[in-house]
């Protein structure tokens, strides 16, 4: 479908993940950068959501002069902006708002602000679809970037917890009640996750000299019976020799059911798991494949990767890694990436 050739991730983790950072009261916020190549005039106008967006998806674009195109998705979008402008609403009774913290707010902000700086004025959009807005974005990569053969396209996933719909989402049970670590996470079965966030980009296109993975096969569904889950694991197992399995487990007692029955449609491979580093978030399956693009390209597995079963070592970068993750047990999807030999 696409080829991978680079990726950026603004996380709660430092870049190498090489030292684990605790969540704080149930919470992990992205490590954010110094933004040197952010105008520090146009920084401050930034609210948070953009801010990690653009801040991972510029240091892509340096050396890269042929764009098709820079798509973006995202669940919320600016929260807190958005949060911020319908207070200022009430408070001014509707007379004279200040424009930024909407315009900031808005979920196509980030695609739009990364168009701006760069002069791009090629396709751009923002995919808003819960917990499958990554997978939809990556999906419409390959189909703009299938008629643009020449050109690189930029697509990645960008969401940010603010203190609103942390609280939105904590009335609707999807966060511990429990104080615990990202530590402590697979070991508590309880219902509910640790709330995150974080922005991943990546530059692909249909070369695939120089590349890193290819996007094998992508696949989404909406359902809350197990029985459909198992019906496109069997597909894909029909379809490829899975050596490892990115589980989105996130310690919420009520889901692990579906990854329980990954891990039993694929008994010959690997299995690691990535919400202690990220947290749980729509589109926390961006962090992953930025994780997994780091492993195929040093053939290395990250000390702070958790390896909750290990078949094979990793002994070459051509491997292919099955990614499942379901986002409130409605929404599920499915990822099959290779690893390019170089």
């Amino acid at each position: 479908m696409i080829y991978f050739h680079n990726s950026f991730c603004i996380s709660p983790q430092p870049v190498d993940l090489n030292e684990l950072q605790l969540s704080t009261h149930n919470w992990l916020t992205v490590m954010e950068p110094s933004y040197a190549n952010i105008p520090r005039g146009v920084l401050r106008r930034m609210g948070k959501a953009v801010r990690i967006g653009v801040g991972a998806a510029l240091p892509l674009l340096e050396n890269e002069q042929k764009l098709a195109g820079i798509i973006v998705g995202t669940s919320n979008g600016g929260m807190e902006d958005c949060i911020r402008f319908l207070n200022q609403v009430i408070e001014y009774k509707e007379g004279n708002l200040t424009p930024t913290n909407f315009v900031q707010s808005t979920t196509n902000a980030i695609a739009g602000q990364i168009g701006m700086m760069t002069t791009n004025t090629d396709y751009n959009a923002t995919h808003v679809h819960r917990g499958l807005a990554f997978e939809n974005a990556l999906l419409d990569a390959s189909f703009i970037s299938a008629e643009n053969r020449e050109k690189s396209i930029i697509v990645g996933g960008v969401d940010e917890i603010s203190t609103y719909n942390y609280n939105i989402d904590f009335l609707a049970g999807q966060y511990k009640k429990e104080a615990l670590t990202n530590q402590e996470l697979y070991s508590s079965f309880t219902e509910g996750s640790l709330a995150g966030e974080g922005a991943a980009m990546f530059l692909v296109n249909q070369k695939e000299e120089g590349a890193t993975m290819k996007l094998e096969a992508l696949r989404t569904i909406h359902s809350t019976d197990p029985e459909d889950v198992k019906a496109v694991l069997s597909e894909i197992a029909d379809d490829f020799k899975i050596d490892a399995v990115m589980s989105g487990e996130n310690g919420d007692i009520r889901l692990q059911h579906f990854y329980n029955n990954v891990e039993t449609s694929f008994p010959q491979a690997s299995v690691w798991r990535f919400k202690h580093l990220s947290g749980e978030y729509p589109t926390a399956t961006s962090f992953a494949l930025w994780v997994a693009m780091s492993i195929l390209s040093t053939g290395k597995i990250p000390a702070l990767v958790d390896v909750k079963r290990s078949k094979s070592a990793l002994s070459d970068q051509h491997q292919t890694i099955l990614f499942y993750n379901t986002y409130m047990g409605l929404q599920h999807s499915f990822m099959v990436v290779r690893g390019v030999k170089k």
